[in-house]
């Protein structure tokens, strides 16, 4: 997920009670330059909108910039805005900091042992009440249904928060009293229940540190840190909702289809002993049952790389971009190697992890990419970061060529976060200790002619491609964008027979991922690759740019792609895989 935890909204005015029969009580918080604030200061306001912020959930800090247009729009009508922080870790300079980097103009307070949370009823971030000036509440619910799980409509098409406001400061009564939240769950104190047979030190500790910890630690694209106990147990009820959903790890692939060495999956075992422990009130446990932390490389999960090479210059990405998006950027780099490169593993690393989609990185020879051959747009793929995939690692005896006096170009897709950003992202290289006995390529299999009509919830596209020699396939990635909805391979071998090698019953542009297969696959020369791709042009899909358009192939996020990459590398006749397989 790539928003903020946005922020729960409470108004306070002086107009005949309406909705719902409920009522808060008032409370008195400081603002991280210790001024005390209640709801009872504010009488003389015709509002007051409080938010309960966090500083570290993506959908609340997706809401920040709206939440000032908002600010800026009602407090010349007499409307005060105030934001409660009840998150357990957040500290007062964490808030501040937040408050500072997001822009927030109005006060936030601490909420100490979220028991004003508990009064409101609170449960996620963001989460809005509008209440009267006796402290009924007249809306509970959403800011508007902009950003949710899973979906960034490029416009909101409900704006529920301005509009109950709205409808209040007019002495009327709320249309829609209460509406949905998307968001996080605010992170509580977890209560112990008893000592606890499952314990973080012994038990969960090593589940994050194999599951969790190459996303969730900072600077990664987690939000939120799981290194620590003090980091994880107020996230437990979080924790719990994304992990029975099966929305984290993330992992999209059909289990019923292939194998494959990265799959993210929790184990029934590790699934059961993290909600154990969530049951048990997340006891601590022993210290010296810890295990000892697991070590990183400073910036790269690939190991420290040979060469580092870097964008030529910043890029400064909008504070808020057109309803179509930032278009691609591209940045060329030289390389000046002076011989044949042969890369074991390759990482591409955002400069600013908070406006950097994802970055594909080509190489290109005298200054362009050979398209003509049978990989197509697959030549010269080195590697990328996208949501969900972060490195390529090459597999024994095989490496990726770069030839002498290649240049290699950033392809970037960035997305504004609401303040003005600058990026300059950088590839590093770990270079092959041999000569490999495998060039690893790539094969696009690729539709580009394609027509997508106005409406249509399941437009089907097909592509395929065929071995006209032995080969060995590594690894699968399916490409779309914001119209995708499902995209599967299926092998038909030169017998007749077929095999689904990979389903992704459900796409998700902002979690793509490369499925490596376990063991790799031999392709007998003749073997076709038949790639199936379903989208939803609809209005029924949040994510969607413009239901109304026809869609056609194109490079940009509000056109579409329907691309099935292939990693794999070439035998010789009669030659043995390396699992001895045929």
């Amino acid at each position: 997920m790539r928003f903020a935890c946005a922020a729960l909204t409470l108004v306070l005015l002086s107009q005949p009670t309406f909705a719902q029969e409920k009522t808060v009580a008032d409370f008195r918080l400081k603002d991280a330059a210790g001024k005390v604030w209640s709801l009872a200061d504010c009488k003389d306001k015709k509002a007051i909108v409080v938010l309960f912020l966090g500083t570290q959930c993506p959908i609340n800090n997706a809401y920040a910039p709206r939440l000032g247009e908002l600010h800026k729009e009602y407090e010349p009508q007499g409307v005060q805005f105030l934001a409660v922080n009840a998150n357990e870790h957040d500290t007062p300079k964490s808030i501040a900091e937040h408050a500072k980097a997001h822009k927030i103009a109005f006060p936030v307070l601490r909420d100490e042992n979220h028991r004003v949370a508990d009064n409101f009823g609170a449960q996620r971030t963001p989460e809005a009440f509008v209440l009267d000036a006796k402290l009924l509440v007249r809306y509970q619910g959403r800011i508007d249904d902009q950003f949710g799980i899973g979906y960034q409509r490029p416009e909101p098409t409900k704006r529920d928060l301005a509009a109950a406001l709205d409808e209040v400061l007019a002495g009327k009564p709320v249309s829609h009293a209460k509406t949905a939240v998307a968001g996080c769950l605010i992170a509580r104190k977890p209560q112990p229940k008893g000592a606890g047979k499952v314990t973080f030190a012994k038990d969960v500790s090593r589940i994050l540190q194999s599951h969790c910890q190459e996303c969730h630690r900072p600077g990664q694209i987690g939000p939120m840190p799981l290194l620590t106990y003090e980091d994880a147990a107020p996230w437990a009820d979080m924790i719990r909702e994304v992990v029975e959903e099966k929305r984290m790890p993330p992992w999209h692939a059909d289990p019923r289809f292939g194998k494959f060495h990265n799959d993210r999956r929790l184990p029934k075992e590790a699934y059961e002993t993290l909600l154990a422990w969530i049951d048990q009130g997340c006891p601590p446990g022993d210290a010296k049952d810890l295990p000892a932390p697991r070590k990183w490389t400073e910036g790269w999960s690939v190991g420290q790389p040979d060469v580092v090479f870097t964008m030529n210059r910043d890029f400064t990405v909008p504070a808020k971009a057109t309803p179509q998006g930032v278009k691609y950027q591209h940045f060329v780099v030289p390389t000046n190697f002076d011989e044949d490169v042969w890369v074991q593993a390759a990482e591409a690393k955002p400069g600013n992890r908070a406006v950097v989609h994802h970055i594909i990185v080509y190489i290109v020879v005298g200054g362009k990419r050979d398209r003509g051959h049978v990989d197509g747009i697959g030549n010269g793929f080195l590697t990328a970061y996208t949501p969900g995939d972060f490195h390529a690692v090459f597999p024994l005896d095989a490496a990726r060529k770069i030839p002498k006096g290649a240049a290699l170009v950033f392809q970037m897709h960035y997305t504004p976060n609401g303040t003005e950003q600058t990026d300059r992202s950088s590839v590093g290289l770990v270079f092959a200790k041999k000569p490999p006995k495998h060039e690893v390529r790539s094969r696009a299999i690729t539709q580009q002619i394609f027509l997508i009509p106005p409406g249509a919830d399941n437009h089907r596209v097909t592509s395929r491609s065929t071995f006209t020699q032995d080969a060995l396939l590594w690894s699968l990635t399916p490409h779309m964008h914001l119209r995708g909805k499902d995209f599967e391979y299926v092998a038909v071998f030169p017998d007749g027979k077929k095999e689904t090698l990979l389903s992704v019953p459900r796409y998700d542009f902002n979690w793509q991922a490369t499925y490596r297969l376990q063991p790799p696959l031999l392709l007998p020369a003749g073997t076709r690759i038949e790639c199936t791709a379903h989208f939803d042009n609809s209005k029924n899909n949040p994510n969607n740019p413009d239901p109304t358009k026809i869609v056609r192939w194109g490079d940009q996020t509000w056109e579409e792609m329907m691309i099935g990459f292939a990693d794999y590398t070439m035998l010789e006749p009669g030659k043995k895989t390396q699992s001895g397989e045929r």
